[in-house]
């Protein structure tokens, strides 16, 4: 007889085995990349790129997009369809099974599935959105009759059904994002735009539609573009100085691996690289095999270039991959049979021979490009080679700003107060502004785990700043020497000093710019510290509002006004409360409390309640208890965690605030003047 199994024993009992669509509801983040904002509009990426590759294999010519009442969004296509006959082997409708199965698509059998290229190759998208819907519909034109099919969580709710007659042909997915699985479920109607757009420019020919149907007026926006990447490339490059009129474009296949490419590029003014790369025009931030094949034709090409025209000199050293890029705006776009991505989100490429394919046609179309345009030529040489001449110079102020820092040891920047743990997990240090904030940062921080760094004035703006000259500014190179990594090519992340960078400034125009500033800087100079989520925006509190011996803290207006309402509210009950055990009415004097930093507290009367508002215009007016209760305190504090959704608005959006252009930034500011809080000038 065999014994009764042990408690806590680990036997095949515990093995659980999820069936269907139930992994991905466990795992979302698995399949999506997160349940916030990003993870959320993954979902119609999803189903946008199945009606994209329908385009790119030449069955559809639009797709229509539309934000519904409810938080539903919905995606049409004119293609063929979802097949909706039984199929073969698993005995339902193929509909049901594209919609229930992971791994299930017509995108597995090469050309013979119908899609000699497509995006969605891991066939986990539409199943997946399915997976993470409180409710999805599927509406089917072809074979000359629409097709129906409704689903809850995944799970169908009856079989297909066939209905009206059609003459049309096409998809339309209709679903609503599950509100228990994502930390919100409202779509941003400017984020879709912005892929749209992207999409638009990478399938030529294509014309793509998006409606925002919520509010009480349609809004809606079309995209159509003849000239690819290439119109991509000058779209990116609008507001900017550029170094040769002509952009750089090729279209075309490799013979020996069948991928097809469009290449286009232009170098401009700017100190940075705008780099996009795409496979089956799915967007690959962290690039892949053929980024690699780009910049090695690149270098190579150029290099070549230069030495036979001269530019070179027979002593001069070859110009490096950092100097080649370095004001360069790229668009690479591939199309592979059978692209192999590093994770669901298809973030990098692994096929080895688009580096080969890419390398091999892009390369022997510079080549006759710097041939045939010689005045382009020699811009592109000119920027390279002053490139190469400011990094040696950088090199130089790097060294010079590590001899500093090795020199004055544990100690760094002598404003720097440091903290007491060398643990670079728990470690943060406060960026913050003047020697006033820094004084009451110092005075009220944990000293074992916050360091505070005060910055005199604004820092130089690295935008319109070669490497060199930014570590000229004092600021910025105690700042370098403080996080530890080094900067440009001796980056080292590995070693960052603290974990947590939190920019701390005032709530008024002088502190924006400040924030603003060290944000160019670090997207700029230090982007792996964002991509990994090292930085943060703390949120200081506007308002200190007063009831009695009751203090709470307010960090915008709308957040004031409630405050009040509930301060006011809770000293009436305690009020009526003590008046009714008492039998007398409660006559306790309401005294103004003692200012303690801020403006002097404004006196309001709500329903007889006296409420004390102080506002807050700078950190500098909080005395150090308060800045450590209301903003370095974890176990109170607000800070807002820095990362990049979508890199072309962010490098636009840099572009537009912090570039050498003063007219687009003018009309931004006439734009959104208005829509500003709290503004303090």
């Amino acid at each position: 007889m065999a014994e009764k199994q042990k408690k806590g024993a680990y036997s095949a009992a515990q093995i659980t085995v999820l069936e269907g669509l139930e992994p991905v509801r466990k795992r979302p983040g698995m399949y999506i990349g997160s349940t916030g904002p990003t993870g959320l509009h993954h979902l119609i990426w999803e189903v946008i790129d199945n009606s994209i590759d329908e385009a790119m294999a030449g069955h559809a010519t639009t797709v229509t997009l539309r934000l519904l009442p409810g938080n539903r969004a919905s995606v049409e296509d004119d293609g063929r369809g979802i097949p909706v006959d039984p199929h073969p082997q698993y005995k339902v409708s193929a509909l049901e099974l594209v919609l229930t199965k992971l791994h299930a698509g017509g995108k597995f059998g090469g050309e013979a599935s119908g899609y000699k290229v497509s995006g969605g190759l891991h066939g986990v998208g539409v199943s997946v959105v399915n997976a993470l819907s409180t409710y999805l519909r599927a509406d089917v034109h072809r074979d000359g009759y629409v097709w129906t099919q409704e689903y809850k969580v995944g799970k169908p709710q009856s079989k297909v059904r066939r209905g009206d007659k059609t003459k049309k042909n096409g998809t339309t997915i209709t679903f609503e994002p599950d509100a228990s699985i994502f930390e919100t479920v409202e779509f941003d109607f400017k984020i879709i735009l912005e892929r749209l757009r992207q999409q638009a420019y990478l399938t030529k020919g294509i014309k793509l539609v998006a409606f925002d149907e919520r509010g009480p007026e349609k809004v809606g926006y079309g995209f159509y573009f003849e000239g690819g990447v290439l119109s991509y490339v000058r779209f990116l490059n609008r507001a900017k100085d550029v170094k040769h009129e002509n952009i750089f474009y090729v279209s075309r296949a490799d013979e020996a691996t069948d991928i097809s490419m469009e290449v286009a590029f232009q170098y401009t003014e700017e100190y940075h690289e705008n780099l996009y790369c795409f496979t089956n025009n799915i967007i690959n931030p962290e690039g892949g095999s053929h980024l690699v094949g780009f910049r090695t034709a690149l270098t190579r090409e150029l290099n070549s270039f230069a030495r036979n025209k001269g530019y070179l000199k027979e002593k001069d050293p070859n110009l490096t991959g950092d100097d080649v890029r370095e004001g360069l705006t790229a668009v690479i776009s591939i199309k592979v049979k059978e692209p192999q991505f590093e994770g669901q989100t298809k973030g990098k490429l692994g096929n080895p021979e688009a580096r080969s394919a890419v390398e091999s046609v892009f390369g022997e179309a510079l080549k006759i490009f710097l041939e045939e345009h010689p005045r382009d030529a020699e811009g592109v040489i000119g920027k390279c080679i002053l490139a190469a001449k400011a990094r040696a110079a950088a090199k130089a102020a790097r060294e010079t700003v590590l001899r500093k820092g090795a020199l004055e040891g544990l100690t760094l920047p002598g404003k720097l107060a440091d903290c007491s743990s060398r643990d670079a997990t728990i470690s943060e240090l406060y960026i913050v502004e003047g020697d006033s904030a820094g004084g009451s940062a110092k005075q009220g921080r944990n000293r074992e785990y916050q360091a505070i760094l005060p910055l005199r004035g604004k820092i130089l703006n690295v935008e319109r700043a070669s490497l060199d000259k930014m570590l000229a500014n004092n600021e910025l190179k105690s700042l370098v020497i403080a996080m530890g990594t080094n900067i440009g090519e001796g980056f080292e992340i590995e070693k960052l000093r603290y974990h947590r960078l939190v920019i701390m400034t005032d709530a008024d125009v002088d502190g924006a710019h400040i924030r603003t500033l060290l944000l160019t800087l670090f997207y700029r100079y230090f982007p792996e510290l964002i991509r990994q989520g090292h930085i943060y925006i703390a949120q200081p509190p506007l308002y200190r509002v007063q009831v009695g011996k009751n203090v709470r803290y307010a960090y915008s207006d709308v957040e004031k006004a409630k405050v009040v309402e509930e301060m006011s509210a809770e000293k009436m009950a305690s009020k009526a409360a003590k008046n009714a055990a008492t039998e007398e009415p409660d006559e306790t004097p309401q005294d103004m409390p003692p200012t303690e930093g801020g403006e002097e507290a404004e006196v309001a009367e709500v329903a007889g309640v006296k409420v004390y508002i102080q506002r807050y215009k700078g950190l500098g007016e909080m005395n150090p208890e308060q800045l450590w209760e209301t903003t370095m305190n974890p176990a109170n504090r607000v800070m807002v965690k820095v990362n990049i959704e979508d890199a072309e608005h962010a490098n636009s959006v840099f572009d537009l605030l912090m570039g050498a252009e003063v007219a687009p930034r003018k009309r931004f500011i006439q734009t959104h003047a208005k829509s500003v809080q709290n503004l303090d000038i």
